[in-house]
């Protein structure tokens, strides 16, 4: 009879699930690329407030480390993780680097890799994974995006300037993949640097129509605020991705900013439910408006949210949180989402102005679709179903 009751028991626990969901939170919180990862974190510890201090039901305890933009810290924060405090879910990498030091270890311990940012280009194909999941868009895509966007202006010529790691050539790749005019030149710089005056030379010589900068955080703040001094921002135009010209940069350069042209998966105007009420409880939280970053961040807690939910907290059944996740039966603040078959978005991108908007505030405003429902080049070779 004991042990029969005892049995009735344990199954009784089995049937509830965990007791709570633990995060394991790796960022870029210091260095003149802090801004990023703290936007996605303040974003995904929003998400969780709002929600109650929950996650799908269960009360959710968000470990957070700041890797420092190296791949070794990450790596030992992430071991740390998967092996002592035996998180569910990795997540809040920034930079594509970080994400091929970390992902493979979560994935060989089967634990969600859920990244709010960096999508690099072989997790999209061949090196797909059940364990791995980009809430934010595949890495070539952005840059995808540009160029067609400059190839639909009839821009003849155009120089491209990325930092010389994995998210960088990623972004080359995307970008010549859309843009048909002559690419005068490829310049990579050193992942961080913020000196640009010999970039600057080059490009003042090379007298290109157009532009395009892939230059995140610091980076891309110290390169406006050079490039419009140096006069050239009359000359030539410049077209960045939606974090070169984000809030985080816009509240460092200020009034230069206005007219630069960006290409995006979200932007501040949505005019969702979801968008208002992500954008209201943004600023009134932290007293600043959010980014891109911080929609995907906030995205990012909302789709586990989801997920948990879905399975009614049994995150122990890998399976069916698997399937849960690919649902991705949440309100997202870009609007439509899903996922294709690698687990990567299949979104729009958009045409963005920086301008001001009512309140007088330096803004995004939406000007038009540039990609349609766009996917990746690679999910034919992702043998997933």
């Amino acid at each position: 009879m004991k042990r029969i009751l005892f049995l009735l028991f344990f199954f009784s626990l089995a049937a509830q699930g965990a007791d709570k969901v633990k995060i394991g939170f790796i960022s870029t919180l210091s260095g003149p690329n802090a801004s990023i990862g703290t936007d996605i974190r303040d974003a995904f510890n929003l998400a969780v407030k709002l929600n109650g201090g929950k996650l799908g039901g269960l009360p959710a305890e968000v470990l957070v480390s700041d890797d420092q933009l190296k791949p070794e810290n990450a790596k030992q924060i992430a071991e740390r993780y998967l092996q002592k405090d035996k998180v569910d879910f990795i997540t809040g990498i920034v930079f594509s680097n970080v994400v091929m030091a970390v992902a493979p270890d979560a994935i060989a311990s089967k634990v969600f890799f859920i990244s709010p940012n960096a999508g690099p280009a072989p997790f999209t194909g061949a090196q797909c994974n059940p364990f791995f999941f980009a809430a934010s868009w595949p890495s070539e895509a952005y840059s995808e995006a540009a160029g067609q966007y400059m190839t639909s202006k009839g821009i003849k010529n155009a120089i491209f300037l990325a930092p010389g790691y994995v998210g960088g050539y990623d972004a080359a790749t995307g970008f010549k993949r859309y843009y048909k005019g002559k690419l005068v030149e490829e310049m990579y710089t050193k992942l961080g640097q913020l000196d640009y005056a010999a970039e600057l030379s080059q490009i003042r010589a090379a007298k290109p129509e157009a532009l395009y900068v892939f230059l995140p955080g610091g980076m891309g703040v110290n390169f406006i605020k050079q490039f419009v001094a140096s006069g050239m921002s009359r000359d030539i135009q410049l077209v960045v991705p939606l974090w070169g010209s984000d809030q985080d940069i816009i509240r460092a350069v200020g009034d230069p900013m206005l007219g630069l042209f960006s290409v995006g998966h979200w932007s501040i105007d949505f005019d969702n439910p979801a968008n208002k009420k992500f954008v209201a409880e943004f600023e009134k939280e932290y007293k600043r408006l959010p980014t891109g970053y911080a929609a995907t961040g906030y995205d990012t807690a909302m789709l586990l949210d989801s997920a948990i939910r879905k399975v009614k907290g049994r995150i122990e059944d890998k399976d069916a949180l698997r399937a849960a996740l690919r649902a991705a039966d949440f309100k997202s603040v870009r609007g439509d989402f899903k996922f294709g078959k690698n687990q990567f978005p299949v979104q729009n991108y958009y045409l963005q102005l920086v301008g001001k908007g009512p309140d007088g505030r330096i803004v995004h405003k939406t000007m038009g679709t540039v990609l349609t429902a766009r996917g990746d080049a690679y999910v034919q070779d992702c043998k997933m179903q």
